[in-house]
């Protein structure tokens, strides 16, 4: 099957469904070890008006002899007020960058809710940027088998980008290849994470409560019965869909390896599991009980969500925690006399269950290389992760400027200029969505001065608490993080059937939440039953015949 059939395909399947089932027809055209790619039809040819360097890649470091067009992909997260691809930093990186290389640099935009669709519908119409990313490997294989990614030379990146190289070329070796092809890059991904649920810690103590009495689901379902009678609202809530971490909480531990590798699936939710049917069967209680937003379905993206928090009518809201986040100073806007705290990890967990989570992969972004860009536009992007990689550049990225955004303390750790609304003014969480190409998260030159500009970076002046909870919190729980399975062989089932069964996953479970308590037992047992036979039983016998080979890590 050609790309261009691929893309046609692509473009059918958005105009119908809007949601796009994978096509794996697996063409990647390419040799493996470290040869150099096989360029597409579209791409033009490694040889170049530049002389070659000694390992016989051409010599761009004086810049390109025609100006090269570098698309580089952006989240588009809908902070208020902020222009993701004009803007300071934008202008920053060109005049820095772009304009010393001849390259002319263009951030697209992605959803960050809805950025496979996005992706789809840009490679779809020929104008998908050119690196194409994700934050999870099933995804990445998806688009790997959709023969959307040309293979790479290690050689090439290592030649182009020595210190990113350096930096990432052992995790790239390791989990880069895929059918014997050199495919994937990575971002680095230090162990750390600043996503934390707020809680109205005002509302806790007026029904009589303790943040420490917040110990189990029980208790916590205690604590929203009583807010109800209170008359002060109610647990935040959104739409489940695209990514299914929700049941950890309810399974049984020690887990054991294969029944994570078969069941654990950001791609694809388990919905045939106890697990599941403990995480719904509570939804379908607070729902019926009036404890969480009554219309949490409709909470399709974060402000949404937000807002919802902001105005007093919900008492919860998870989120990733930034020093110039807006939700604190917005909510006591409302409610002057908000106060907040971390939800303790045993909150959503039943009595006898341990605080179980997702750890991450030791990478972050998963990148490919768009199979219609150029010879020249793959060695830019690898040039701009080189740029990116050089410590004063990705200060002033992560940081702003000196004098204005921040100054430097006695151990050169950026204090934050608090309240600073001028031009050079950072993204709300940190500009992450522009040096997230190269790290997960800030990194300096000790574990305990990393910590300390991270602590900094994660709260508001006057919240340093919430930041030290979370740390704490993380600690605490760490052994009961696992990674999900990192699968050695594309699955072509869950390519195939994932859109389809994220579709039917919304209706199905949000007809079982929404039920009469009477009807759970009924609409579940039907629910597994149509779910299994839409793809989810193909995608469970083939997970599994890889689980029996051993093809999983």
């Amino acid at each position: 099957m050609s790309k261009k059939r691929i893309v046609a395909m692509l473009m059918a399947s958005i105009m119908v469904t809007g949601l796009l089932a994978a096509c794996t027809s697996n063409n990647n055209s390419g040799s493996t070890g470290n040869s150099s790619p096989s360029p597409s039809a579209s791409n033009s040819s490694n040889n170049s008006t530049n002389e070659p360097t000694g390992d016989g890649f051409p010599d761009y470091s004086k810049g390109f002899p025609e100006k090269v067009n570098l698309d580089i992909p952006v989240y588009e997260r809908a902070f208020e007020g902020w222009n993701v691809t004009d803007n300071y930093y934008t202008r920053w990186i060109q005049k820095e960058f772009g304009d010393k290389y001849n390259i002319q640099v263009n951030f697209v935009p992605i959803t960050r809710n809805n950025e496979v669709t996005d992706y789809e519908q840009l490679l779809a119409a020929h104008k998908a940027p050119e690196i194409i990313f994700h934050y999870d490997m099933p995804q990445a294989l998806a688009y790997y088998g959709e023969d959307v990614m040309q293979p790479l030379d290690w050689d090439e990146i290592a030649n182009y980008a020595p210190t990113y190289w350096e930096n990432m070329g052992e995790t790239i070796q390791q989990y880069g290849v895929v059918d014997e092809k050199n495919m994937f890059v990575f971002a680095a991904r230090p162990d750390t994470d600043n996503f934390v649920s707020l809680i109205r810690k005002d509302w806790v103590e007026k029904v009589g409560m303790k943040m420490e009495d917040l110990t189990s689901l029980e208790k916590y379902n205690e604590l929203l019965a009583k807010w109800k009678e209170a008359g002060l609202g109610v647990l935040g809530g959104a739409l489940t869909r695209n990514n299914y971490n929700y049941s950890y909480g309810f399974r049984d531990w020690p887990i054991d390896p294969k029944y994570r590798a078969l069941y654990s699936d950001l791609a694809v939710a388990d919905l045939t599991t106890k697990d599941t049917e403990e995480w719904l069967r509570n939804l379908n209680y607070q729902f019926n009980n009036g404890l969480i937003d009554k219309e949490f379905y409709l909470r399709d993206d974060d402000n949404k969500v937000k807002s919802e928090f902001v105005a007093g009518r919900t008492g919860t809201y998870g989120f990733y925690l930034a020093s110039n986040t807006d939700v604190f100073e917005a909510t006591l806007k409302n409610n002057p006399g908000a106060e907040f705290a971390v939800v303790p990890p045993g909150a959503g967990v039943p009595e006898g269950g341990v605080p179980q989570g997702r750890a991450y992969w030791p990478f972050g972004f998963i990148m490919g290389i768009n199979y219609e860009s150029t010879a020249e536009e793959r060695a830019a992007v690898w040039m701009y992760l080189e740029w990116m990689s050089q410590p004063n550049n990705l200060f002033v990225l992560q940081n702003g400027v000196e004098g204005q955004n921040y100054t430097l303390d006695a151990e050169g750790l950026p204090v934050k200029t608090p309240d600073f609304k001028g031009e050079s003014v950072l993204s709300q969480n940190n500009n992450k969505d522009y040096w997230g190409l190269v790290t997960e998260s800030a990194v300096y030159a000790t574990p305990e001065l990393t910590l300390k500009a991270n602590m900094r970076n994660w709260a508001p002046a006057g919240y340093e608490n919430l930041a030290e909870d979370l740390v704490k919190y993380r600690n605490e729980t760490a052994e009961y993080r696992t990674p999900d399975a990192l699968f050695t062989v594309v699955l072509e089932k869950v390519n195939e059937y994932k859109a389809d069964l994220n579709a039917l996953f919304q209706e199905l479970y949000l007809d079982i939440a929404l039920a009469p308590e009477a009807e759970f037992d009924a609409k579940y047992e039907a629910a597994k039953q149509r779910f299994l036979d839409a793809g989810y039983q193909e995608i469970l016998d083939e997970k599994q015949k890889a689980i029996d080979a051993g093809q999983f890590r």
